[in-house]
């Protein structure tokens, strides 16, 4: 578990769980720079990664206080294992958009344009709306939260996110009673996004949460990672962080959070119902079709033949979030 509270339902850090910034930035420099790799890569592709990961700069877009109001903090505990290193959490992403290659995102993305920005907020709900930017940005103080994001391929990374509970949001526009699901809807615009409209996926990408997992305080509603303004790459300029749950789970780029009654048809889900299920619980019991996810490669551990580590379920949240599943068959809904 790489974040502590008293209680799983309690959002709120203790005093004691607020890392002081000089001992955090200390922590960082302690970190080695080490290769970039993913799960079921060949060697040639591994080193090309690797090659381009040292070459490209990944220059940081800003600290994020300056649109949060200097209101970040950072939040966290001892830490067993190491964070990874920013140009591999800015240089190998999956955001389809931009290119289906983990390389294409950070050589892309910056065609995207976050400003001006809004979030539409409506469905079931009392107060429906089109939030700025700017007021969500205001809505709660940000929290810093070292998660670990795990990919339904078998690479894992630990990241530094900035935001707060996505619960935050959710109370104050108020769900009707007959409110079950949140569907989160991201961009598409294809004069920014020169990868929408490919035949990959069913654009825009949709994702959604039961409101209970939505509500739960480890649902992130990110606006920056690394103490920084979130990278185009990345989710710019605001994306959800369901570290429990698969990283697909987690939509970029948010336009539109929708509550409805039923339950939302998600992008993967669309493309392939047999490997991408709804809830996309990370269960290494559970393997997808075509490899298994009993292991994983933690990025920047050691190159190609690192030893692979135990896959944690729940992603290694299982104490905070098993009791939201409690009966259900997670082989059945996976």
């Amino acid at each position: 578990m790489l974040i502590h509270t008293r209680d799983h339902t309690q959002a709120t850090p203790l005093p004691s769980e607020i890392t002081p910034p000089e001992m955090y930035a200390g922590r960082r420099r302690w970190l080695q720079q080490l290769a970039l790799t993913g799960a079921g890569t060949t060697l040639g592709a591994w080193a090309a990664r690797d090659a381009l990961a040292q070459q490209a700069p990944y220059p940081k877009p800003g600290k994020l206080a300056t649109l949060a109001g200097g209101r970040s903090a950072v939040l966290g505990a001892v830490l067993m294992e190491k964070i990874t290193e920013y140009k591999d959490a800015a240089g190998y992403n999956n955001f389809y958009e931009f290119g289906t290659d983990k390389a294409d995102p950070a050589r892309n993305a910056h065609t995207l344009k976050t400003s001006p920005w809004s979030v539409e907020v409506d469905g079931l709900v009392k107060k429906p709306g089109k939030l700025a930017l700017e007021d969500l940005l205001k809505l709660s103080p940000m929290e810093e939260r070292i998660y670990r994001l795990r990919c339904v391929e078998g690479w894992s990374m630990v990241i530094p996110w900035v935001g707060y509970s996505l619960a935050e949001l959710i109370r104050r526009v108020e769900p009707l009673g007959s409110a079950k699901y949140v569907e989160f809807h991201t961009l598409a615009d294809p004069k920014t996004m020169p990868f929408v409209g490919s035949r990959v996926l069913d654009w825009p990408y949709v994702e959604g949460l039961r409101l209970d997992e939505a509500m739960h305080p480890l649902t992130l509603l990110a606006f920056g990672m690394y103490g920084e303004v979130l990278p185009n790459q990345n989710g710019a300029p605001v994306r959800l962080v369901v570290p429990w749950k698969y990283g697909f789970k987690s939509a970029k780029s948010l336009v539109r959070i929708r509550f409805t009654e039923k339950e939302p048809g998600t992008a993967w889900n669309k493309a392939a119902a047999n490997e991408y299920g709804f809830y996309s619980n990370v269960n290494p019991e559970v393997d997808h079709p075509r490899w298994s996810q009993a292991t994983e490669r933690r990025i920047g551990e050691d190159g190609l033949f690192a030893k692979k580590r135990k896959t944690l379920k729940f992603n290694g949240y299982e104490a905070q979030v098993a009791s939201l599943y409690a009966g259900m068959d997670l082989k059945k809904f996976y």
